[in-house]
Formats: C-alpha cells, sequence, structure tokens
C-alpha cells in the first residue's frame, strides 16, 4: 500500500515537472518561431523592395507590362541600416509570369547554386505560398508589376544554432529531470515514512492488544462455565457469558486481521473454481432462511497459486456480507470467470447504494457504512478490511461497484493455467 503511494507521489511530483518544462519551453520556442518568422518576413520585405530588374532585362517582359524600378513609397518594417540586415545573405530569383528566369542574384561565396535557386524559386513561384521556408532558406514572394520576384534569406548559421540550443536545453534539461526524480523519491519517502511508522504501530498494538486479550477471555469463559455449574441458571451469568463470547470472537477476528497483514502465507497451486463452489454450498442453506436463493455462476478449471484456507475465508466474507445486507426477497448471485489471465470472483445482493465517498473506507478496519448500526450481529467491521488484506497478499484487487439497486463485490485474482491442462 505504502510502495503504491509512494510511486503516486513520485509520479504527480514528476508530472508536473515535466508539464512545466515541456510548457516553458514550448512557450519559449514557439514565440521564438513567430518572432524570427515575422523578422525574416520583414527582412525579405524591405530587400525585395529594395530591388529593380536592370533595364537590359526589360525585352524579356510582356510589351503591354509596365518596366518599374523598385517598389515606390514602400516603407519597411525593419531598418535596412541595422547590422543583422546588412549581415543577412540574400538570394534573389527574378522570372516571368509563366516561370522563365530572368535573373538571379547569388553573389559568391554561396553555399546554393543558381540551377538551385532556379528550381526552388519556380517551385515557389508556381505554388500558393507567399513566404515561409525551405531547404534553410527564408522566402518572401511579391509581384513586381511585370515580374515575379522570390527573395532568399539563408538561415543555415541561425538554424544550426537553434538546433544547437535545442539539444542542450534537451541534454541540461533531462539530466535535471533524473536529478528531480531521486529528489522525489527522497521526498515521497520523507512524506509516507511517518505514515508506514504508524500504521505499523497501529498494526502491532491490533496484534498485541489481540494475544493479550485472548487469555483473560480464555480465563473468564472457563469460570463462567463453572459457575454456571454450581449456581445453575443466572440472568447476570448469562449475560457475562454472551459478551464475553462476542469478545472472544472480536478477539479471534483481531488476531486473524494481523496474521493475514503481518505473515506471507503459504502458496500452492488451487483449483478456484472446485474452492468456490465448496464454500458456495453450506451458504445456500443460510441464504435459504433469510428467503433468498443463492444462484451460482463458476466456470470450471480456473486455478490460481494461493492459500486454500484464505481464499474459503474471503469466499465466506463475501457470501455472508451480501446474504446479511441483502433487501427483502430475492436472489444473491455468485459467478466465477476467467477474463484475460485473471480469475474474476463477484457476489451480487439487491441492497442499498453505497455512497461513492463510502466505497474505499467500507475496507478500512471497524468501518461501518450505517453508523446506527450495533455489533448485535456480533460483526464489528473487519470482515471487509480481513477481505482486502487476503486479496492484496494474492497479488489481487477488490472493489465494490453499486447499479439499479444492486450492490457487487468483485475480486479479481492472477489465474493459472486451466485445471486440466496442467495435469
Amino acid at each position: 500500500m505504502f510502495k503504491k503511494t509512494r510511486k503516486k507521489i513520485v509520479a504527480v511530483i514528476m508530472s508536473v515537472l515535466v508539464l512545466l518544462w515541456v510548457g516553458t519551453l514550448g512557450v519559449i520556442y514557439a514565440s521564438s518561431y513567430f518572432e524570427v518568422s515575422k523578422q525574416n518576413r520583414e527582412m525579405l520585405q524591405a530587400h525585395a523592395a529594395m530591388y529593380s530588374l536592370p533595364t537590359s532585362f526589360g525585352e524579356m517582359l510582356p510589351s503591354n507590362r509596365p518596366k518599374p524600378n523598385g517598389t515606390p513609397g514602400f516603407k519597411p518594417g525593419f531598418n535596412p541600416e541595422s547590422p543583422m540586415f546588412r549581415l543577412s545573405t540574400f538570394y534573389m530569383v527574378a522570372a516571368t509570369y509563366d516561370g522563365d528566369i530572368i535573373e538571379v542574384k547569388n553573389a559568391p561565396p554561396t553555399i546554393h547554386s543558381d540551377e538551385d535557386l532556379k528550381e526552388l524559386a519556380q517551385d515557389i513561384i508556381k505554388g500558393n505560398k507567399q513566404s515561409g521556408t525551405q531547404d534553410n532558406l527564408a522566402f518572401y514572394k511579391t509581384d513586381k508589376d511585370g515580374y515575379m520576384l522570390v527573395s532568399f534569406m539563408d538561415n543555415t548559421v541561425i538554424n544550426e544554432r537553434a538546433m544547437t540550443l535545442f539539444r542542450y536545453t534537451l541534454i541540461f534539461g533531462g539530466a535535471a529531470l533524473v536529478l528531480f526524480f531521486f529528489l522525489s523519491v527522497f521526498l515521497a519517502r520523507k512524506i509516507v515514512n511517518p505514515l508506514e511508522e504508524t500504521y505499523q504501530k497501529q498494526k502491532q498494538f491490533i496484534s498485541d492488544a489481540g494475544h493479550e486479550l485472548k487469555t483473560p477471555v480464555s480465563v473468564v469463559s472457563a469460570n463462567a462455565e463453572l459457575l454456571s455449574r454450581e449456581i445453575g441458571c443466572n440472568q447476570w451469568l448469562q449475560n457475562i457469558q454472551y459478551e464475553n463470547e462476542r469478545m472472544g470472537i472480536l478477539v479471534g477476528q483481531l488476531l486473524n486481521l494481523a496474521r493475514t497483514e503481518s505473515v506471507m502465507p503459504q502458496m500452492e497451486h488451487i483449483d478456484l473454481s472446485r474452492l468456490v463452489a465448496g464454500e458456495a454450498l453450506p451458504f445456500e442453506s443460510v441464504a435459504f432462511e433469510k428467503g433468498l436463493v443463492l444462484n451460482s455462476s463458476i466456470e470450471n478449471g480456473i486455478g490460481t497459486e494461493g492459500n486454500s484456507t484464505q481464499l474459503k475465508q474471503l469466499v465466506s466474507i463475501l457470501l455472508d456480507n451480501a446474504i446479511r445486507h441483502s433487501n427483502g426477497q430475492g436472489e444473491v448471485r455468485l459467478t466465477l470467470t476467467k477474463e484475460h489471465n485473471f480469475a474474476q470472483l463477484s457476489v451480487i445482493n439487491k441492497g442499498n447504494t453505497i455512497p461513492a465517498e463510502q466505497r474505499e473506507q467500507i475496507f478500512e478496519r471497524f468501518y461501518r457504512a450505517d453508523s446506527a448500526r450495533n455489533s448485535e450481529d456480533r460483526h464489528y467491521g473487519l470482515g471487509l478490511a480481513i477481505a482486502k488484506a487476503i486479496t492484496t497478499s494474492h497479488k489481487g484487487r477488490i472493489e465494490v461497484q453499486c447499479f439499479d439497486g444492486f450492490v457487487e463485490f468483485s475480486v479479481q485474482l492472477p489465474a493459472t493455467q486451466k485445471i486440466k491442462e496442467i495435469q
């Protein structure tokens, strides 16, 4: 139980840290990307506005088109005199509307050939995107009122630096997460250890108290029996015997719970189908006395690794609980099936709906869903706690569900091969 709690604490801490880390990086890199994209577009717009087609290429344009010189009246959103603009590497490709190349401005030294720029520019002119990035080149397409101009800006250095920054962010961020993982494990232990110590002390107290009470209960029972032989039937003596018997049952349940939680049971291969069927048989008469019918549907040949004594007690607790808390006449349904390598034991009865907030608490010691009830029925709220302890020791899971006026207790245990297959 406490191991799962520590794992949950570590999982929560690491999930929060990972979400914060990924979220922060996402915001930073998304903001940087949009800012750089905007900056590139403004720089390319400014560079395209400064471009004018040489007069020697004018004959390549259609006769009915003007021969412009730049973009008059254009006000760039980026300062052309800034160092970033002046140190950036630009390429220009001018082409007709049909895609025929007019001029390529690719001043050496460069890492892109004229042919590569021509081919890329023709694809961009045919496409629908006005701006974007391709092959480490930011591009901007503009209509110069007579021809198309594709401006390129080399982002190789910027992209390499961004990738280096991203790579080191992942490396150091991952190392920090590993460090935080061990820190979270340490903190989880610090948080859970006091609770675990308290729980262990509580279990030890219950065990010790049970053992200490066992002797006086036995002595009182023996003395009361001897006294009854001396004085005969007596009302006060009967009250002593009755209450002492109740005390004996409670002490027995306390010792049983302490033993179940503290001692690892001896495991063996068990025919669970036969065990459940055998344990259900005597409860048919118990159910009949309360006007109920116990209907069993047990799949044959289901095996498991477990302790037969504890598993019999588990089935007995669930059936006794279902019969005692059934409303009116009707049936109690017991089913045992095998689903996905697990044995599924289910006990269903018609009863009061258990509030959702109480469905985990009913498996705690001494917890009773109906606080108005007393222990006159010789049940002290330990049965389901024992059932949970048995299930946990067998690496299983127990839970309760309510639907349409029915209450279902289901136990899931690891199943082995069919009995007939291993014999």
